[in-house]
């Protein structure tokens, strides 16, 4: 696959203005293309005021920075970043690409002319970009087991976000994901660690293609307990209490592949926290505070030498009790916990500018030491200049969704589907049947692709982005289709039922199930989620199945549903998880063009009370097990 051409070389432009020196000296080394980049990482620094510094380590948001582009050459910004739903209008390619080159400009108008590092979650193809191929979610990736699979779709995510200018994807996620309840589930490859270290090809793929990779969320995201966050968190952003020697096994481990085996260029910390039992004191860490893992046990033990980049206003979220609740953020000793824990760069979407002036009064206080400043900025440089932007640092718009990656992200869907359930040789279907397709998922494309894609949280809806929906695929093979999406139309005596049920779209806690209510979002994204199908959804799958000599039904979610109860009435039961832009994929193995061969990268509960439950439990009794998997 092929990158778009870069333009406008960064070295030709400073031969017409050198930084420093008479007309007739030679350019700094730093901009030298062919010096080590170690050399060139010093030569800058040793140029760079605490001015410098502080702005390179510094990360605005695109809204206020494009309104503004100034604020990037004035706090001499070192990275900006879309956050979710934060795009360009039109959202295009070309206008990605635009307003990327128009705050690299700005960036470039500083006295060093320093490259902006731009940033996007693009964690299941570069779904926040209109037309672009949304892949399934992690975790229907880890149901492949396609190593191979996976990282074609990641390198092909790679070439669609630097079509749109983007040097760096915030992603993969490669936490392990150990409880059902948990809104990010589907963000995860699976239960096991072994399973997500098996999937890290994701990130040679996304930086052999120019890329940069960033493995989130250090550490422990997934293992959190329930009920143990703080506020409105609940699992999503809360404790992980664990034994040093289990967080190793479990939650460290895809870390320690990430850094020495792939060579991750980024890590982001985690919002959650953790709380080692064998201590005893019941005191939890966040994951933004601590020394310990980032500098001690990341940065030395593992060697890591790319950025640790915060999470969006990660630390905001440090306890500071010097202050009231409602002072504005970051506090003083925010930032400065989190700098001297070891935080390279800042995401502080709407905060840049106080951001900056707090660090430099910790600076000038000598709160900070010059030395973790230095240590900062050197990571962000390194990355930088192995990224190729001093040399081309503006971007060409390229071209997305294209026929290649479309059949790329149908196959990586056939192959994530995983067949639970098959009586009587219900599947594959016959293309001469007479179908009778029911269930809110089955039309719907957002709904299949789920959170961040677009918005996000997601949005529900037909036409939400280019694609195909299930039903859309189904019709494409077989002639005789009736739809009804509650069922309400008539049922033929003959009709082979095929309904689609599951989940709407959600995101981080929004997702969590049983989280208290959330003071924002819409009425979607406050519908109360379940382990357990919808009341609207088990209606429809106990009356098409009911009527029907042959149920095939499909589950469209993000994790498990609990469906022991209804199981007895379906012929054949598909984990379709969240399947993204070519719901044609589903169709393909519904009608036996491709064989079923999917398995489960997560246990299957048989109850709601059985949750947490994962492979290697003592008492392990689910309704499907780890790695279940008909095939056909």
């Amino acid at each position: 696959m092929r990158l778009p051409v870069v333009i406008v070389l960064l070295a030709a432009a400073l031969t017409a203005a050198p930084v420093a020196g008479p007309a007739s000296a030679a350019p700094p080394r730093y901009l030298d293309a062919g010096a080590p980049v170690e050399q060139r990482v010093a030569d800058l620094l040793k140029r760079m005021t605490l001015d410098d510094k502080i702005g390179q380590m510094t990360q605005a948001e695109r809204a206020p920075a494009s309104a503004d582009p100034s604020m990037v050459t004035k706090l001499r910004l070192g990275s900006v970043l879309s956050g979710g739903g934060s795009a360009p209008t039109p959202n295009t390619p070309a206008a990605w690409v635009e307003t990327v080159n128009t705050l690299q400009k700005a960036a470039l108008a500083t006295p060093l002319k320093i490259p902006l590092l731009y940033g996007v979650d693009a964690v299941h193809g570069h779904g926040h970009l209109l037309g672009a191929t949304v892949f399934p979610h992690n975790l229907g990736l880890g149901a492949t087991r396609d190593r191979g699979l996976v990282r074609d779709v990641y390198a092909a995510t790679a070439e669609e976000t630097a079509a749109s200018g983007v040097p760096w994807n915030f992603s993969p996620c490669v936490c392990v994901t150990r409880d059902e309840r948990w809104g990010r589930t589907y963000e995860s490859f699976g239960e096991d660690p072994s399973l997500v270290i098996e999937m890290e090809g994701a990130i040679d793929a996304l930086q052999e293609n120019g890329v940069l990779a960033t493995a989130k969320h250090f550490a422990g995201d997934g293992d959190t307990e329930f009920g143990t966050g703080n506020g409105d968190f609940t699992i999503d952003q809360g404790v992980t209490v664990t034994s040093r020697k289990d967080f190793a096994r479990v939650d460290l481990a895809p870390f320690v592949s990430a850094v020495r085996e792939h060579r991750v260029g980024a890590v982001m910390p985690s919002f959650s926290s953790v709380d080692w039992t064998e201590d005893g004191v019941g005191n939890p860490v966040k994951m933004h505070a601590s020394k310990e893992l980032i500098t001690g046990y990341l940065k030395h033990r593992l060697g890591f030498d790319g950025l640790v980049v915060t999470d969006w206003e990660g630390i905001h979220q440090l306890p500071d009790p010097s202050v009231p609740a409602t002072a504005p953020r970051p506090t003083p000793l925010q930032v400065r916990t989190g700098v001297n824990a070891g935080i390279d760069l800042f995401m502080e979407p709407t905060s840049a500018p106080r951001f900056v002036t707090l660090l430099k009064a910790e600076v000038t206080a000598g709160r900070v030491p010059m030395a973790r400043i230095d240590d900062a900025v050197r990571r962000v440089l390194r990355t930088k200049f192995r990224l190729g932007l001093f040399e081309h640092p503006y971007a060409e718009a390229g071209e997305v969704g294209t026929a290649e990656h479309r059949a790329l992200a149908r196959e990586a869907v056939a192959k994530s589907q995983v067949l639970l359930k098959n009586t009587g040789h219900a599947l594959p279907l016959r293309t001469d049947s007479r179908l009778y397709v029911a269930g809110r998922n089955a039309d719907d494309i957002g709904n299949q692709a789920g959170g961040w894609t677009l918005d996000w949280q997601g949005r529900s809806g037909r036409d939400t982005i280019p694609g195909t929906t299930i039903l859309e695929g189904i019709r494409a093979v077989a002639p005789d289709v009736t739809y009804s999406a509650d069922a309400s139309a008539p049922i033929g005596k003959d009709d082979v039922g095929v309904v689609v049920v599951g989940e709407t779209p959600y995101a981080e806690g929004f997702g969590d199930v049983g989280a208290p209510p959330w003071p924002t979002g819409t009425a979607a994204q406050k519908e109360k989620k379940l382990l357990t199908l919808q009341p609207g959804d088990k209606k429809v799958v106990d009356k098409v199945c009911a009527a029907t000599g042959t149920c095939v039904v499909l589950l469209v979610s993000g994790r498990p549903q609990v469906v022991t109860d209804q199981l007895p009435v379906m012929d054949a039961l598909v984990a379709s998880w969240l399947p993204g832009s070519e719901g044609a994929g589903v169709a393909d193995v519904l009608f036996g063009k491709r064989p079923f061969t999917g398995r489960l990268p997560v246990t299957w509960p048989r109850t709601t009370a059985q949750v947490p439950i994962n492979v290697g439990d003592r008492s392990y009794h689910p309704l499907f097990p780890y790695g279940w998997g008909i095939r056909t």
